[in-house]
C-alpha cells in the first residue's frame, strides 16, 4: 500500500498526460515518410486531383491471390500508396479482389476480362519439380458513379529483370491512380486539332491514339483549304484549339497556310509535327523485285523549322538495334512467317531524361530522318535518339530486301545517337519576321507567347496497324506481337504539353526498392542458417550463465 500512496501522484499525471496526448492526435493527424527515396510523400499535384473528390471512389485491385514475391511486392506497395490516398481523402476507398476466385469456369472469366481490357499475365510458376501456370491480373479499376478507369499496375521494359520491373511498376504507381482520378473527374477538356488536307495518315491509322487521346481532350479534324478565301476565318478556327497535331503529311505546305501555322505557333497554340522528310514505305517493297526508291520528299517546312531551331535532313536512320519484319517463305498451305532484322527500323531505348520520356517501353520507328538542332532562342531537349551502333544513309537510295540476308559491317556504324525527337520550349520567333507577309491576319506577332512544339523525325510513329479493317493498338506489331512504347510516349506528350497541374511530371519520380542478392542468398546460405538458430540458443544459455552466477553471487554473500 506505500508503494501505491508513493507513486499515486506520478500515476495519476502519467494517465492525464497520456489522455491529452490520444485526444490531441485524434484531432490533428500525420504522417511522416522515412524512406530514403520519398516513396510514399504524395506530390502536390497528386494531391490537388485527390482533394477533387467530393463522390467515394472506389477501386477494385485485382492482383489478389497467392502471388509469387515479385507480385506480393507489388501489391503490398500499392496498398500502402492507397493507404496514403485514403489518408488525404476518405472518398476513396479500396478492396482486394481475385477475379478468378470461386469461378466454375475460368476460361470464360479470363475472356470477359479480356475484352474489357485487363490482359492476364501467364506466370509460371515452380514449387520442388513441380512446374505449373498461372494467370495474374496487374490490374486496378477505379470507378466512380457510372464511370470507370483502368489502371495497368505492371510496368515492364524490354529486358528488364523481376527487381527492374518491380521497381518500374512502383514508380509508375502514383502517376497511373492520380491520372486515373483525372480521367473520372475531368470537367472541361482541352481541345485538339488534327490537320488535314496535306496527305496525312488516314483516320484509320490514327483511331487507337485519337480514341485514346479522347478520355482527356475534345478531338476534331481541321483542314486549311479556305485559307486564301477566308485567312481570317481559318486562323480564327485554328485558334479555338490548344495544340495542332500534323501526323505525316505527304502533301507541299503553302506559303498561306506556313504562315497560319506560323502565327497559330506566336499565340501560344502548342504543335506536335510528325514528319517524313524522305518517301519510303515497307509495304511498297513487297513486289516481285522486293525493292524501292527511298527519295527526299518536299514538304516546303524546311524554313519554318529551321527558323524554330531544327532541322529535319533527308537520309535514313540504320541501326542495329533494330525492329524486326516478317516475310512469308514458301506458298498455300507451306507458308512460314519468319521474323527477320530490319536495319531501316530502329528500335529506340528511352534517354529517361524528361517527364515524357521515362520509364517507357523501347519504341519502333521506320525509315526514320534524323534532325540536326539549331542556335535559336529555344530551349531543346532531346527525347530519343538511335542507338550508338547507327549511321546515316543518304538519299535517294534504293531500298532492297536483300539486306536481310547480308552481315553488316560494323566498323560502318560508327555514326550514332542520331537525334530523332526534339522538344522545343519557350519564346518563339516567326519565321516570317522581316519578311512580306503571304496574307493579312489580324494582330500578327513576332514573337510568340511561352509556348511548346515537339518534333518528330518519324511519321509512321503514331501509326497503328489494322485487322481486317479493324485498327490495333498504337505500338502493338501483329506479325511479331511485340509491343512498342509509341502510344505513351505520344500520350506524354500530348499530357506533358496540356497539362497545367504538373501531374505528368510524377513520372520523374525515382524510387529504389531493396531486394535480396539471389546470389548471395545461395552462397550464404547455411551461414544465416546457423547463425539464426545457434544465435538464439547461444545467447539465451549465455544470459542464463550469467543470471544464475549473479544469483548465486548475491545470496552467498
Amino acid at each position: 500500500m506505500s508503494f501505491y500512496k508513493k507513486h499515486n501522484k506520478t500515476i495519476f499525471l502519467t494517465v492525464i498526460i497520456l489522455v491529452i496526448v490520444h485526444l490531441i492526435s485524434g484531432r490533428f493527424y500525420s504522417r511522416f515518410d522515412l524512406t530514403q527515396d520519398h516513396r510514399y510523400t504524395i506530390s502536390e499535384a497528386s494531391k490537388k486531383i485527390i482533394n477533387t473528390l467530393n463522390e467515394p471512389v472506389i477501386i477494385d485491385i485485382l492482383l489478389a491471390g497467392d502471388l509469387q514475391p515479385e507480385f506480393k511486392k507489388l501489391q503490398t506497395e500499392t496498398r500502402q500508396l492507397l493507404e496514403e490516398f485514403a489518408a488525404i481523402n476518405p472518398n476513396i476507398k479500396f478492396s482486394f479482389v481475385d477475379p478468378l476466385e470461386g469461378e466454375s469456369n475460368q476460361n470464360e472469366t479470363i475472356s470477359n476480362l479480356q475484352q474489357l481490357g485487363l490482359t492476364p499475365l501467364n506466370v509460371t510458376v515452380s514449387e520442388g519439380s513441380k512446374v505449373s501456370q498461372e494467370f495474374i491480373f496487374p490490374w486496378a479499376v477505379a470507378n466512380l458513379g457510372n464511370k470507370s478507369v483502368k489502371v495497368s499496375l505492371l510496368k515492364s521494359k524490354l529486358g528488364a529483370s523481376s527487381e527492374e520491373r518491380v521497381n518500374n511498376s512502383v514508380q509508375h504507381l502514383e502517376y497511373g491512380f492520380s491520372d486515373a482520378f483525372k480521367k473520372l473527374t475531368i470537367q472541361e477538356k482541352k481541345k485538339i486539332a488534327v490537320l488535314k488536307g496535306n496527305g496525312e495518315l488516314d483516320d484509320i491509322y490514327l483511331a487507337d491514339f485519337l480514341t485514346t487521346l479522347r478520355d482527356y481532350y475534345r478531338i476534331a479534324p481541321i483542314t486549311l483549304d479556305s485559307i486564301v478565301d477566308s485567312p481570317q476565318k481559318t486562323f480564327n478556327q485554328l485558334q479555338q484549339f490548344d495544340l495542332t497535331l500534323i501526323a505525316k503529311p505527304t502533301k507541299k505546305f503553302s506559303e498561306e497556310e506556313k504562315y497560319v501555322l506560323d502565327q497559330y505557333m506566336m499565340h501560344g497554340g502548342k504543335s506536335i509535327w510528325l514528319i517524313d522528310q524522305t518517301a519510303a514505305e515497307l509495304d511498297s517493297l513487297f513486289n516481285d523485285q522486293g525493292k524501292t526508291i527511298a527519295f527526299p520528299r518536299d514538304l516546303n517546312l524546311n524554313d519554318l523549322f529551321f527558323n524554330y531551331g531544327v532541322r529535319i535532313n533527308p537520309v535514313l536512320v540504320n541501326d542495329l538495334y533494330f525492329t524486326q519484319i516478317v516475310l512469308a517463305t514458301g506458298a498455300g498451305n507451306d507458308s512460314q512467317y519468319n521474323p527477320l532484322p530490319w536495319f531501316y527500323s530502329p528500335m529506340v531505348f528511352s534517354k529517361n531524361n524528361h517527364p515524357i520520356n521515362n520509364n517507357i517501353e523501347a519504341l519502333r520507328f521506320q525509315f526514320a530522318n534524323n534532325i540536326d538542332t539549331l542556335k535559336s532562342s529555344t530551349k531543346k531537349t532531346i527525347l530519343l535518339s538511335s542507338s550508338p551502333l547507327s549511321k546515316t544513309d543518304g538519299t535517294p537510295r534504293e531500298i532492297s530486301l536483300d539486306i536481310i540476308g547480308k552481315q553488316p559491317d560494323k566498323n560502318t556504324y560508327n555514326d550514332g545517337d542520331q537525334t530523332l525527337a526534339v522538344l522545343l520550349e519557350g519564346t518563339f520567333s516567326s519565321a516570317y519576321q522581316n519578311r512580306v507577309k503571304p496574307l493579312k491576319i489580324t494582330d500578327a506577332k513576332d514573337q510568340s507567347t511561352d509556348t511548346k512544339m515537339l518534333v518528330v523525325a518519324d511519321g509512321d510513329l503514331i501509326k497503328n496497324q489494322t485487322s481486317n479493317g479493324r485498327p490495333l493498338e498504337l505500338g502493338y506489331d501483329k506479325w511479331t506481337n511485340n509491343f512498342y512504347g509509341n502510344k505513351e510516349f505520344l500520350l506524354n506528350s500530348v499530357n506533358y504539353m496540356l497539362d497545367d497541374s504538373g501531374l505528368i511530371n510524377i513520372r520523374s519520380k525515382k524510387v529504389a526498392l531493396a531486394f535480396l542478392d539471389t546470389e548471395k542468398v545461395v552462397e550464404q546460405k547455411k551461414l544465416w542458417q546457423v547463425v539464426n538458430i545457434g544465435a538464439p540458443i547461444v545467447l539465451l544459455l549465455l544470459f542464463g550463465w550469467i543470471f544464475n552466477l549473479v544469483r548465486r553471487k548475491k545470496y552467498t554473500t
